[in-house]
């Protein structure tokens, strides 16, 4: 698959007849195990994702068979245009990709619109002055009843993310109030950078100390249920495929302390890293801009998956 001379359909492991829907599959397939952040090789995923762009859409894919029934097509052509973690040399994006063996992080650097804005080829899919906004929505309520513990709830995970979390990455974008394409549930949060996105609840607890093991909450020999938030991540990352996605859960005192209550992390043995994280505020803060920095170009705003985010709020 890493070979220059390979097509379109053999990156993908799919026929020339594959249909859009088996094109869909073998696109997610192929991307999961390609992606920089699940081990993959960026190269790959270029690949990957330059064949996909080409046979989903019926116009590319026509000009694309005929050069490959000519003979004339120019390989996978993944260096083509700019594709997810590694525009190519010479755009604007390409100084301020991270690239393995350079030290600095872009997290804090200007946000690079991908698509940029300035290409009078493309269509925005939402316009820049939104897209430029870092706070999408605000938690109100849903339903019949107001929920006013939940709104207030809500209102501080906002609060944290957008005084501790935003100002260090610019090209973040929160998406408040979600429907969730697993069920007919709501997430809470959604933080979008680059190629990642964090989707966040919230629980407001007495401070103490807990234990969390991946799988239950414990306080006082007692298990607690937190939100459930795992099937919203898998879903989530079927459907963004390209991205590595992440559930976090923060656990905020009533007194307000960033660092209550105290949450000890015992993870199972022979468990791989859960899907979902339980931590306090002061976890939250530390964590996400570690998750969100260190990923492929931080300083990115994905408008495509941006605009889709901003489709599903309720």
């Amino acid at each position: 698959m890493t070979e220059g001379n390979s097509s379109h359909y053999q990156v993908l492991n799919v026929s020339v007849t594959a249909t859009d829907k088996e094109i869909k599959l073998a696109y997610r397939r192929a991307a999961r195990s390609a992606h920089p952040d699940h081990g993959g090789d960026a190269a790959v995923f270029r690949q990957v994702t330059a064949a996909y762009e080409t046979l989903i859409d019926p116009q590319r894919r026509k000009a694309y068979d005929r050069s490959y029934q000519a003979g004339t097509f120019r390989g996978n052509a993944a260096d083509s245009g700019p594709h997810f973690d590694a525009p190519p040399a010479g755009s604007r994006a390409s100084a301020t990709v991270h690239r393995p063996g350079v030290p600095r992080n872009t997290a804090g650097d200007p946000p690079i619109y991908e698509p940029p804005y300035d290409d009078g080829t493309v269509v925005p899919l939402v316009p820049l002055a939104h897209a430029s906004r870092q706070v999408h929505g605000m938690p109100r309520k849903r339903g019949i009843f107001g929920a006013e513990a939940r709104i207030q709830r809500e209102m501080r995970t906002v609060q944290l993310l957008t005084r501790q979390v935003l100002p260090a990455i610019p090209a973040a974008r929160l998406v408040n109030g979600l429907q969730s394409p697993a069920d007919n549930s709501h997430i809470d949060h959604a933080v979008l950078s680059g190629y990642r996105l964090a989707l966040v609840g919230s629980m407001l607890l007495p401070k103490g100390a807990y234990a969390w093991d991946g799988r239950t909450l414990n306080h006082g020999g007692r298990a607690i249920a937190p939100p459930r938030l795992a099937h919203t991540v898998r879903a989530m990352q079927e459907v963004f495929p390209e991205l590595n996605v992440t559930g976090w859960t923060v656990i905020h005192s009533p007194g307000g302390n960033l660092h209550e209550p105290v949450i000890d992390q015992h993870r199972r043995s022979g468990d791989q890293l859960e899907a979902v994280r339980i931590v306090n505020a002061a976890g939250l803060v530390r964590g996400l801009k570690e998750f969100l920095s260190s990923g492929p170009a931080p300083n990115t705003v994905n408008v495509p998956v941006l605009a889709r985010l901003l489709r599903g709020m309720h």
